[in-house]
């Protein structure tokens, strides 16, 4: 499958480019080093709606770019500072989580300002393998993975430890309970990747490219991807955050191919088999084009593919300071001590420790 999937991606990284000049480093390589804006409103999936449309017109995309400036001013407006709190449990919207009980607030959020082109047509999706521009089917071991990992997400938010009632560890008993985002050991939304995904805000990276290497900062949560360049991988026994990345030049193409993951890979649902190989073109100047391939077999039926723009930013990446003593895990565990004191109270005892 690896073979299969290379030669696929060479075969569009060798397609003839546009003849525009692009920097190059001393030894003739195109040069990537630059500071990216790759923040877009164009979605990682495509929306149902649009089936197997892959572009949508200008009026279209001026809808969708109204839509959001209208979402972020909206949220904007001024708070009601006398407002009463949230009710015990949240407002029941938990498609924000915790039943919506209030968290960032317009100022923070990030996503970009535009829609992108590919080849001046204004794609619907990020993903376009399948062609519905949406994840594949899930394999059978997938979906019980996930329903699993997911579990409780799903359960109301009652205001109590309704965790205490249930067999087995708690979603809140410690720090390693919560997912490496929450931890600040890793991005949120793979931003950090492979593969390298926009996300709702800090959608800086930035490339320092040398004859053996290729770094890759992203700003959220400042993940540092080294990439080997005319290496071998490391023995599969050793696993990593964000996998481990070699590469090589195919024409004026980086292709850099990524296994070794750990059990918690920065990609939503993928497992430590997942495999991503990724295409790196510097188009001119002011561009990047990045694709990339997706497979792990444990989750998903077939590979998918994606691919977007990364514009040339002037605007430096600055720290993200977010680490794993940060206040917010803070509050998580001692909110769940003092609601896990509240159900003892009230059951008696009997109830697990």
């Amino acid at each position: 499958m690896k073979k299969q999937i290379v030669g696929v991606l060479l075969a569009v990284a060798l397609a003839p480019m546009t003849s525009a000049e692009v920097p190059r480093t001393a030894d003739g390589k195109p040069d990537l080093s630059a500071t990216y804006d790759v923040g877009t409103l164009t979605p990682f999936e495509r929306p149902v709606a649009l089936g197997e449309r892959q572009y949508i017109t200008r009026e279209e995309a001026a809808k969708v770019v109204a839509e959001a400036k209208a979402l972020i001013s909206d949220s904007d407006a001024n708070l009601e500072p006398d407002r009463a709190a949230p009710p015990k449990g949240g407002d029941g919207n938990y498609a924000f989580g915790a039943g919506g009980v209030g968290g960032y607030n317009a100022f923070w959020i990030d996503r970009g300002e535009e829609v992108f082109e590919v080849d001046g047509k204004i794609r619907t999706s990020i993903l376009y393998d399948p062609a519905n521009g949406r994840y594949p089917a899930m394999t059978s071991q997938g979906q019980a993975r996930m329903a699993k990992l997911y579990a409780s997400y799903t359960k109301p938010n009652t205001g109590t430890a309704w965790w205490m009632a249930e067999e087995g560890p708690g979603p809140y008993d410690g720090p390693e309970a919560r997912s490496p985002s929450d931890r600040c050991l890793g991005s949120f939304g793979s931003s950090g990747g492979p593969p390298m995904l926009p996300t709702l805000y800090n959608n800086f990276k930035r490339i320092v490219q040398t004859q053996d290497h290729v770094m890759i900062l992203a700003e959220m949560v400042h993940d540092a991807r080294i990439v080997r360049l005319n290496s071998e991988h490391v023995a599969p026994d050793i696993r990593k955050w964000m996998g481990d990345s070699i590469g090589w030049w195919e024409g004026d193409t980086l292709i850099v191919d990524t296994t070794n993951f750990n059990d918690t890979p920065g990609f939503t649902r993928a497992t430590r088999n997942l495999h991503v190989v990724e295409r790196f073109k510097r188009v001119d100047e002011n561009l990047l084009m990045y694709s990339f391939t997706i497979d792990d077999p444990t989750v998903w039926e077939q590979p998918f593919s994606g691919e977007y723009p990364w514009p040339v930013s002037q605007q430096p990446v600055y720290e993200y300071a977010c680490h794993e003593a940060n206040y917010a895990m803070e509050g998580i565990l001692s909110g769940a001590r003092l609601l896990e004191s509240e159900w003892k109270e009230e059951k008696g005892s009997g109830q697990k420790d």
